[in-house]
């Protein structure tokens, strides 16, 4: 029997924040209060510390099977450690694309040796997916489903690599509204979420253009795609009765389309990202590609909405949408550069200093800890510092600042969208499971992270 102390520190449980000791045994919290008894447990020293429950970060693209050469889950969970992320939510798609359970469990293979933190899996909807695909997928351990909206998908990486910028490759079409409409009844029998990509197809056809400066960027994927696509996907979700989950919301306006699809009574979450909740379109001058994302960081107004609804509980996730290219590739120009940026590393630090400015810190393991939990299925074993919960914990100086620096980057891609921001808070210690996996702001041990599956 292994057991751990944590003591003197402030901690963020379910309630609120407490001074309170924590009790782990063989990896798991089995007490929270005030001056426990070590009993001959290893003490942790956490006097002056916050702390709080491991992050799970339900958007990342771990790049691998296909690209490692961008990311790999040991790059990717690296990151994720340092940055008190303790479980990540892979997107599926990777090369091959995650859509039949063989697949899934091949990518789940290829994780487990890598993985310092614990990792869950989406599984892919296409339009030729079928009922019988994604029972299969459930039953292999998918945490949910993954529509991607805007986005067509079919070549091999052989393909992406020699393709010239002149080629039409000849790709299926991402899943229309019909599609989802086929499939929602049985994902709504799975008790799986769907997750989308939101923005319409037919708005971003309408609008494609040359990208020469930002204004072309938010002028060829304006908002209007993104409310539509909410729109009609949510009607589809409640007439099936699944739930609906919309990934990195990014306007005003796909904002209000959701609010209004949930006082219709659709189950609906919302997620977004640091990078809505940070920056405007003014940061492009000093930024540059480094900003280029798909649905793109937008103008001031967008941003206060959004930071109004996830202060107010209406978002209650915020994932990072973790997606890194080489640094060469984001130093293309503006119409070349691939969008994406890592930010897995950046996730709770980013929530940390954002909640302190709005005045309650607690927001922050609401955000990446609770909600994200409850839409992943783990809500009984992970995302709160509690009796029988599984001891992901991090160990916060509030004390500490941290500035974000392409030096101190575990991805990949060392340069992203939060490089010079200054942020109140550090990261000292992580434990996975009650194992120290960073000590003093340094990765610990070995990859141990486990693949997890949603108790429905």
């Amino acid at each position: 029997m292994t057991e751990l102390l944590i003591q003197g520190g402030k901690v963020y449980g379910p309630d609120g924040p407490i001074d309170a000791d924590v009790h782990i045994t063989d990896g798991v919290i089995t007490g929270v209060e005030a001056r426990a008894m070590s009993g001959g447990a290893t003490v942790i020293d956490a006097r002056g510390m916050y702390v709080m429950p491991g992050a799970i970060d339900v958007h990342v693209h771990s790049r691998d099977p296909g690209f490692p050469d961008k990311e790999d889950f040991g790059t990717l969970t690296a990151a994720a450690a340092m940055g008190g992320v303790t479980t990540v939510l892979d997107m599926p798609n990777t090369v091959p694309a995650v859509d039949a359970a063989g697949v899934l469990e091949a990518k789940a293979a290829l994780a487990r040796p890598k993985a310092r933190v614990d990792f869950g899996l989406w599984a892919l909807v296409r339009s030729s997916s079928t009922e019988d695909q994604l029972e299969a997928l459930a039953a292999a351990g998918a945490v949910g489903f993954k529509a991607y909206l805007g986005y067509s998908f079919g070549m091999s990486r052989k393909q992406v690599l020699q393709m010239s910028e002149a080629d039409d490759p000849d790709l299926e079409a991402p899943p229309d509204y019909g599609t989802l409409a086929r499939l929602a009844p049985a994902i709504a029998r799975l008790g799986l979420p769907l997750a989308i990509h939101a923005e319409d197809p037919a708005i971003l056809a309408a609008f494609r253009r040359p990208l020469e400066t930002y204004s072309d960027l938010l002028e060829s994927r304006p908002a209007e795609a993104e409310a539509v696509a909410i729109s009609a996907a949510a009607a589809i979700a409640r007439e099936s009765g699944l739930n609906l989950h919309v990934a990195h919301l990014s306007s005003a306006l796909g904002l209000r389309a959701a609010q209004d699809a949930m006082r219709a009574g659709t189950r609906l979450t919302l997620e977004t990202c640091p990078q809505y909740l940070w920056l405007s379109d003014q940061d492009f001058g000093r930024l540059g590609t480094a900003m280029k994302v798909f649905p793109p960081i937008r103008i001031a107004a967008d941003r206060e909405a959004l930071v109004e609804a996830a202060a107010n509980g209406v978002i209650r996730i915020v994932a990072t949408d973790h997606a890194p290219h080489t640094d060469g590739e984001k130093a293309r120009s503006f119409e070349q550069a691939p969008s994406g940026s890592p930010g897995v590393q950046q996730l709770y630090l980013s929530c940390l200093e954002l909640a302190s400015r709005l005045g309650d810190v607690s927001l922050a393991p609401r955000w990446v800890s609770e909600g994200p939990a409850a839409l992943a299925g783990l809500q009984q074993t992970k995302g709160a510092i509690a009796p029988g919960f599984d001891a992901d914990l991090v160990i916060v100086d509030p004390n500490r600042t941290t500035l974000i620096r392409p030096a101190m980057m575990r991805s990949k891609q060392r340069r992203g969208a939060f490089d010079g921001m200054d942020f109140r808070f550090g990261i000292r210690d992580v434990f996975l499971r009650g194992r120290a996996i960073v000590r003093d702001g340094k990765l610990a041990g070995r990859a141990s992270g486990r693949m997890v599956r949603p108790a429905r």
